[in-house]
């Protein structure tokens, strides 16, 4: 079985494009009155690998890690450029990040979830390693704040594969177009 592995980038956004205040918070994200998990179960089956950078690893490991890593069932890798040693549940890594993820795409397995953080994401954009893009839309307003996508040199063109309604919440999802 060598099935095509795809990288993709699945999160919630405000409407207006923010995925946190300036001060971190999803406090606004909580109050959104959803369905069920809001589709998170069905995406988490899809993957088996997380990618993530230091800063949003850190947002986990205090807001909802404590000491248990929410995904433990899966290979989980953390960029960063310190250097810091690996835990039962994650691997810190800081290879060239194109090399890596081409490497990962070879592998057998199911999907590769790219979580985050802006910085990462400004990355994978630029250098086109993003293959789908789920967004699921919070019909909140935040004016400032933390953006989804950073301004940056990156242009892609999507396809819309689906739509989907969680109650309040709205999922796009888009196939980048190669």
């Amino acid at each position: 079985m060598n099935q095509k592995r795809n990288v993709v980038l699945f999160i919630a956004s405000s409407l207006d494009g923010y995925i946190a205040t300036k001060e971190e918070s999803l406090e606004w994200l909580f109050k959104v009155e959803g369905e069920g998990d809001n589709g998170i179960s069905e995406f988490l089956d899809t993957i088996d690998t997380v990618l993530m950078g230091k800063a949003t690893y850190d947002w986990i490991m205090e807001h909802e890690g404590g000491n248990s890593w929410p995904y433990s069932d899966k290979n989980c890798y953390v960029f960063t450029r310190s250097s810091i040693a690996d835990t039962e549940q994650v691997k810190f890594i800081s290879p060239d990040i194109q090399d890596f993820v081409s490497k990962l795409k070879k592998q057998e397995g199911k999907n590769i979830w790219m979580v985050g953080g802006g910085k990462l994401l400004y990355s994978f954009l630029k250098e086109n390693m993003v293959d789908e893009i789920i967004i699921t839309i919070a019909p909140t307003l935040i004016g400032k704040g933390i953006p989804l996508f950073n301004n940056g040199d990156y242009h892609l063109e999507l396809l819309l594969k689906g739509t989907r309604r969680f109650n309040q919440f709205v999922e796009l999802h888009y196939e980048v177009k190669r």
